[in-house]
């Protein structure tokens, strides 16, 4: 069975599945509330940057800080329950199926929900950016470039955190200490993007992203370089070794 196949499989599995709810939930949490409170991003206190960057900002702060990093806890453990349930992993590993290949189908399946997410949360954006645009007759939207590429660079800096999330789920089976695990991590990502250790806090790396647009979008309130080395190499490393963690960890227990 190839890997296509395999992600195939996978993509049936959850079709009747409430991830889709589970996607759409945080972008409409966070995303509602910026149209209901359009006015205060003319009040800037004092800080430089215009009312249609932080309106940006500000609407895409609670996402990578919070919503994206949990649900991909929540998609990652539900990707995990669905082999547990109805011992359909005790089925999978008695089909000639290579574990580690398995294992990764699942987690190109949680990438691609990610996508997904990301995907939702750029049209939100807009549609959010169009409402407070006529609600106050000033122009909110920016240029579709600009946000795509914001948007692709906080999906690509979650990569790191989604392999380590997963391999938290495959390690541990019990789903209430997986997500509470999960969750818990997220929290510093706030403190510790301000610390010189930042780039081996893989759940950071989004807010962090982030962060240094708002710098860019605000002069001097945040760095405005990313700091490619040592970052880029470490996020590689994590990578590899929770991907590598997670394929050995995968089904351990039905294989014994």
């Amino acid at each position: 069975m190839n890997f296509l196949s395999l992600i195939n499989i996978e993509l049936n599995k959850i079709r009747r599945s409430k991830i889709l709810l589970i996607l759409l939930a945080p972008v409409l949490i966070m995303w509602f509330p910026s149209i209901i409170n359009g006015e205060m991003n003319f009040d800037v206190r004092g800080i430089p940057i215009t009312p249609e960057n932080n309106f940006f900002i500000q609407g895409f702060m609670g996402m990578v800080w919070f919503m994206i990093p949990a649900s991909l806890v929540i998609c990652t453990v539900l990707l995990s329950q669905t082999e547990r349930s109805n011992h359909g992993m005790v089925k999978m590993l008695s089909l000639p199926v290579n574990i580690p290949k398995l294992c990764l189908a699942k987690f190109s399946v949680l990438l691609i929900l990610s996508f997904v997410q990301m995907i939702i949360t750029f049209t939100a954006y807009y549609l959010s950016a169009f409402a407070v645009t006529q609600i106050y007759d000033y122009n909110f939207i920016l240029e579709p470039l600009y946000v795509l590429k914001n948007t692709v660079s906080i999906y690509a800096g979650a990569i790191p955190m989604a392999t380590v999330f997963w391999m938290i789920s495959t390690l541990i089976k019990n789903p209430v200490f997986s997500v509470a695990i999960g969750l818990a991590s997220i929290v510093p990502s706030v403190l510790i993007i301000n610390t010189k250790v930042w780039f081996a806090y893989p759940m950071s790396y989004p807010f962090y992203l982030l962060m240094v647009e708002y710098g860019k979008a605000a002069n001097g309130i945040y760095s405005t370089q990313i700091d490619w080395i040592p970052w880029l190499p470490v996020a590689i490393v994590i990578t590899i070794i929770a991907l590598a963690v997670s394929s050995i960890g995968f089904g351990a227990t039905e294989r014994r």
